[in-house]
């Protein structure tokens, strides 16, 4: 049921935004819409903490702003790489342990790994990654473990 109500809540918003207009018409099709949404996805079984991670939303955002960091930081280390010190590149493919216990915990940690200039996941098997990365440096970071460990508090 809470589940129910988040979607709705969010459909409701996305449809406010889209919209724009608040005529009795344009509102009693958007109610007609969302309602329409919740029974196919009522009918297709989809809703659950996986299609609707309500325990993300309050600890997302802190997430986010630490990953945008760590994207502008690996964008600047990978141009100057590029740029100034092209013998520096060192490709390098390696399997690191992860520690998340949910598959949508698995995903956002794979996921994060690939917004991150310079590495790639690659594949994705139980409590293991193969990640490539442009610069071995890259992978001593992943090993040092703060991306994993910021992304199993998320997940909790």
């Amino acid at each position: 049921m809470r589940h129910t109500v988040y979607l709705s809540l969010m459909l409701a918003i996305f449809w406010l935004l889209n919209s724009g207009h608040f005529s009795l018409l344009m509102i009693s099709l958007g109610i007609l819409s969302i309602f329409f949404v919740l029974y196919i996805a009522h009918r297709m079984d989809v809703l659950d903490h996986e299609s609707q991670p309500l325990h993300l939303t309050l600890k997302l955002p802190a997430y986010l702003v630490w990953l945008i960091k760590e994207i502008i930081l690996s964008n600047i280390t990978v141009v100057k790489h590029i740029w100034f010190d092209n013998k520096a590149i060192s490709p390098a493919m390696q399997v690191i342990n992860i520690s998340q216990a949910t598959d949508v915990g698995k995903v956002i940690y794979a996921n994060s790994i690939t917004l991150t200039p310079g590495t790639v996941s690659v594949e994705l098997e139980g409590g293991k990654i193969t990640v490539h990365a442009l610069l071995s440096e890259s992978l001593k970071k992943l090993e040092a473990g703060e991306m994993d460990r910021r992304v199993t508090e998320l997940e909790k």
